[in-house]
């Protein structure tokens, strides 16, 4: 159990699975958006706007698109990110090696 909870907490997982959720609904808003001005410019030639409707659901699925990254954010990334936190603390202000050997030489050329 240990194992799986050091593979779910790793990091490459949740952040894939919350990047293909709001892609989806991203892809949704772009569609509708699509959809709604590709009805309107024949609506346009003819002084018709034969699809009015298709405006509307373009800000629905804008405002889906905003729950779901919302619900997304509190029920998902926030608690993930407090989980990680928890049982993977970061180091702390630990330098490089590289860096640490160019600061050293660094202060070495000033005592010169």
């Amino acid at each position: 159990m240990d194992g799986f909870k050091k593979f779910i907490l790793r990091g490459n997982l949740v952040d894939l699975a919350v990047a293909v959720i709001i892609g989806t609904s991203f892809g949704v808003v772009v569609a509708t958006f699509t959809k709604a001005l590709t009805g309107m410019l024949p609506g346009a030639a003819t002084k018709l706007f034969s699809d009015t409707n298709a405006w509307g659901a373009f800000f629905n699925a804008t405002i889906a698109f905003v729950i779901l990254a919302a619900v997304v954010y509190f029920f998902v990334v926030l608690p993930y990110t407090k989980l990680r936190e928890k049982y993977f603390p970061e180091a702390a202000d630990e330098k490089p090696a590289d860096i640490a050997l160019l600061e050293e030489i660094r202060d070495l050329l000033a005592k010169r």
